[in-house]
């Protein structure tokens, strides 16, 4: 079955000329036949161009490289093929020459032993660990397959590709992600405090508003404007309106206009909007629900201003191609020391919500008035995989850091209100040791995935982030 995301790949074929000729051209063949159906364009040397299509000599180096200079918008990384073993030099000047910067996988091909003759052997198992010390001499980061050596028809090898596939969209995407941070942050909220300035040296632009400009743009607008009309049967059809009052929605639909218009004019991927408690007192009701849409169609936008918890739903959409979610570590779950509730007042994506509907933030109506937070989401998440995670920059250090594992989202019974969940997670209380020891916030990212290793790899061998995995 073809993935609908399109991904192109330059693959280099290694070749030494002492090895048989012919599994050069069996190998071209065999990956050519996988990139089909996996729905991946290759861009790789034909057999017109150097010897079979392999790269041995430093001018097939040349031209290869050439080629991928050619396609450099278009690459979103490259696999090394080895179906023999290869001319180490080869491969990694091919890679140094084309300075794509772009994530590495490393394949060789197993031998069969009923073939270890001079015309069948290949010694690739040797020429794999040339290859990746060469890569390693020339400071080029590199991916490995979980088996040594395997054949691009055994199954494990298509599930590395797969993940090196998600790991080069979490690379190329945090490498230009933007986001949008609209207002302040709370002042009661030190915990989502960030530094724009290391963000910005690791390829990641903030582009901030004030939060009077939005809701001074949302006001000038009237309930019959085609765009606010637009907007409130967008909001009708995306969830069950509850007993929220017609006026209140046509509030909330102004609002997604005006943030709508603000992403588009920044040419932003996500956002983080003060929301607690300026823009009940200020405009009278939650953004919850245009940060559900929002997040929904893959512009993840989290609330308090936590640009850090966005950037961390961005990643983890780009690894899974679904949506995240911000929540808190809210709750223990009773007496089960896996097992914890997590918890917000409403702007989950529609995703994790099949029982979803626009209500009120109680917790928040305490103190702005219950009917200033219509807006805020109701629904609890059932069953499913769980990836979890958190980016944060430490100023003290000088670096981004983050820490991500995996779990299960539970239907154990959860009697409250709000966005809900029960996560079981190994060693839980040791997750909570590391999270309070190393100043991470109480804000968490949730994905339904299994892409932890998948995160790990692009943050802390490509993005040279300080990655824990935990588990």
């Amino acid at each position: 079955m073809k993935s609908n995301i399109k991904t192109t790949l330059g693959v280099i074929i290694g070749n030494r000329d002492f090895f048989p000729d012919k599994l050069v051209a069996e190998a071209r063949t065999e990956i050519v036949a996988l990139f089909e159906k996996l729905n991946i364009t290759p861009i790789l040397l034909t057999d017109a161009d150097t010897k079979l299509g392999g790269v041995e000599t430093f001018k097939e180096a040349q031209r290869c490289a050439d080629l991928f200079k050619k396609h450099a918008d278009s690459i979103q990384g490259i696999l090394v093929v080895l179906p023999n073993f290869g001319d180490e030099k080869g491969v990694a000047e091919t890679i140094k020459l084309a300075n794509l910067n772009v994530p590495v996988l490393v394949q060789g091909y197993p031998d069969d032993l009923n073939k270890m003759d001079v015309v069948n052997r290949r010694d690739a198992w040797c020429g794999k660990i040339s290859v990746c010390n060469n890569l390693y001499q020339f400071g080029i980061k590199y991916s490995l397959t979980t088996k040594h050596v395997v054949s691009p028809s055994d199954e494990s090898f298509i599930t590395d590709l797969k993940n090196f596939i998600a790991v080069c969209r979490v690379v190329k995407g945090m490498r230009n992600v933007r986001i949008g941070a609209v207002g302040a942050r709370p002042g009661a909220f030190n915990t989502v405090r960030y530094s724009e300035k290391i963000l910005q040296r690791n390829g990641i632009s903030v582009t901030t508003v004030d939060l009077s400009e939005i809701l001074g743009n949302a006001n000038k607008l009237t309930a019959d404007h085609a765009r606010v009309k637009e907007k409130l049967d967008g909001i009708k059809a995306y969830t069950s309106t509850g007993k929220t009052p017609n006026e209140k929605l046509v509030q909330i639909a102004k609002l997604d206009v005006v943030l709508a218009d603000f992403m588009a004019e920044n040419a932003l991927d996500a956002t983080a909007i003060q929301c607690w408690t300026s823009l009940q007192q200020n405009y009278g009701c939650n953004v919850c629900t245009s940060m559900s849409m929002m997040s929904e169609n893959m512009l993840p936008s989290a609330c308090e201003v936590d640009v850090t918890g966005t950037l961390s739903m961005y990643a983890m959409q780009l690894a899974s191609g679904t949506p995240s979610a911000l929540v808190d570590w809210n709750n223990n779950y009773a007496n089960d020391d896996s097992k914890c509730v997590l918890f917000h007042c409403g702007n989950w994506a529609k995703s994790f919500l099949p029982d979803i509907q626009i209500s009120t933030a109680p917790i928040l109506g305490t103190s702005v008035g219950v009917e200033n937070t219509y807006g805020a989401l109701e629904g609890r998440t059932p069953a499913s995989p769980l990836t979890y995670g958190r980016i944060s920059t430490d100023d003290s250090l000088g670096i981004i850091k983050a820490y991500v594992g995996e779990g299960e989202l539970t239907n154990d019974a959860l009697n409250t209100f709000g966005n809900r969940a029960v996560a079981q997670i190994n060693n839980l209380q040791g997750l909570m040791q590391y999270v309070c020891r190393n100043g991470f916030e109480h804000h968490v990212v949730m994905n339904a995935s299994k892409t932890a290793g998948i995160l790990t790899e692009a943050f802390d061998n490509y993005l040279g982030w300080k990655v824990y995995q935990h588990g």
